[in-house]
């Protein structure tokens, strides 16, 4: 499935038997929309079979069933919350968002990185307080924003892990982390929070790709735990 940035975003409706379709990618109304938000997580970075969890995740919601989806991955490598931020607010993205019927939203991990100084190797604490408060109002303007333009639709929160999970200094700062998301999107309807630091409870070359990013087991652990969570 093609990946949609949100500057590359070209939408041709055609009216049709009473059905809008969108030519570009040949999606009817019939349709679920499911919007993948995110960094390069969402995106899929790492799974050599280019997925990902957001496509894994239509083609795991789609088998046997009648009711189909169709996932725009929104996600960009290496994006954090203000980045976010810009591209939900771009017209292209922020247009619509009322076309939605469900929302993933997966950041979190490259705020904290950069919070550090760039790298996890040493935890600076007071500078990453810091930048969980930049992150708290950023992920606070993002959902105000969803909910504006489109106040029903379910968003899937999913939280970070621990992709070092040898270190328990980088272990509290992930449960901290997490802690406080969980916090903010309990504050919005119809907002859920699911936890992925319980996927990866060792490091290893089976579900790794990097230091970092999943590979394509890997992600598929990702999808079955939304699956899992959340009854569609």
């Amino acid at each position: 499935m093609k990946k949609i940035v949100f500057y590359a975003v070209v939408l041709v409706l055609v009216a049709g038997a009473g059905t809008w379709i969108i030519q570009a990618n040949g999606i009817t109304s019939n349709e679920k929309q499911i919007y993948a938000l995110g960094d390069s997580l969402t995106h899929g970075v790492g799974d050599s079979s280019g997925d990902g969890y957001a496509e894994n995740l239509e083609e795991l919601f789609n088998e046997g069933r009648e009711d189909t989806v169709d996932v725009r991955n929104l996600g960009i490598p290496g994006q954090q919350t203000d980045g976010l931020l810009q591209q939900i607010q771009h017209s292209d993205v922020k247009n619509r968002l009322n076309e939605a019927d469900y929302f993933t939203l997966f950041i979190g991990t490259n705020d904290l990185i950069d919070s550090n100084g760039g790298d996890l190797v040493k935890i600076y604490e007071e500078q990453i307080e810091a930048g969980k408060e930049e992150y708290e109002d950023n992920l606070q303007e993002i959902l105000d924003i969803i909910r504006e333009e489109n106040p029903d639709a379910p968003i899937l929160f999913l939280g970070l892990y621990n992709p070092f999970p040898y270190s328990e200094q980088i272990e509290e700062e992930v449960v901290q982390w997490n802690d406080r998301s969980q916090r903010i999107v309990d504050d919005y309807s119809n907002v859920k929070f699911i936890p992925t630091n319980d996927l990866f409870p060792e490091k290893s070359t089976e579900y790794f790709s990097d230091a970092l990013h999943p590979n394509e087991k890997g992600y598929n652990l990702i999808t079955e735990k939304i699956i899992e969570e959340y009854d569609f």
